[in-house]
């Protein structure tokens, strides 16, 4: 069985992304489909809490959009414990790219702080910045870009 958030959130994402009937399915009949699929209840909902604390963060972040300028993000101690330096290393290269801005960075650390693993790598930092830019106004070509950096990495055969 497959027991973590992430995994859940992935297999939503990989699945259900460019359905737009799924997505507008009723919660019930998707979690459904996730139980079948072999997830656990209680990670399905979690999933859900996320996604929905997503949402709800996205739509306060663009009505209260952050001064980009030149601020410098200082990490934590959770935050260090759970990112390590490569994959903070990744989130500041996004921004200076201009895949992230200021605000979707927030959103980004806020929603890999949610999940309720120790540590988080790199592979999955990049799935959570999918998922992040997914739905963020404005961001659709940061969004297409880091589609095609997962996508490739996600679909190379193993040697």
């Amino acid at each position: 069985m497959k027991e973590d958030v992430l995994d859940v959130l992935m297999y939503l994402f990989e699945n259900y992304m460019d359905d737009d009937i799924a997505m507008e399915a009723d919660p019930e009949t998707l979690k459904i489909q996730l139980r079948e699929a072999g997830f656990l209840n209680t990670e399905i909902n979690k999933a859900f809490t996320w996604l929905e604390d997503l949402s709800v963060l996205q739509e306060g972040t663009a009505a209260h959009a952050l001064q980009a300028g030149r601020s410098m993000r200082v990490f934590s101690p959770l935050e260090e414990k759970k990112l390590d330096v490569e994959c903070r290393g990744f989130l500041i290269f996004l921004e200076q790219m201009g895949v992230l801005n200021a605000a979707s960075r927030e959103l980004v650390i806020d929603r890999i702080m949610a999940l309720e693993t120790a540590e988080i790598d790199l592979d999955q930092v990049k799935w959570v910045v999918l998922m992040v830019l997914f739905n963020q106004p404005g961001l659709e070509e940061a969004f297409i870009w880091m589609e095609n950096m997962v996508m490739d990495e996600f679909h190379q055969p193993l040697h």
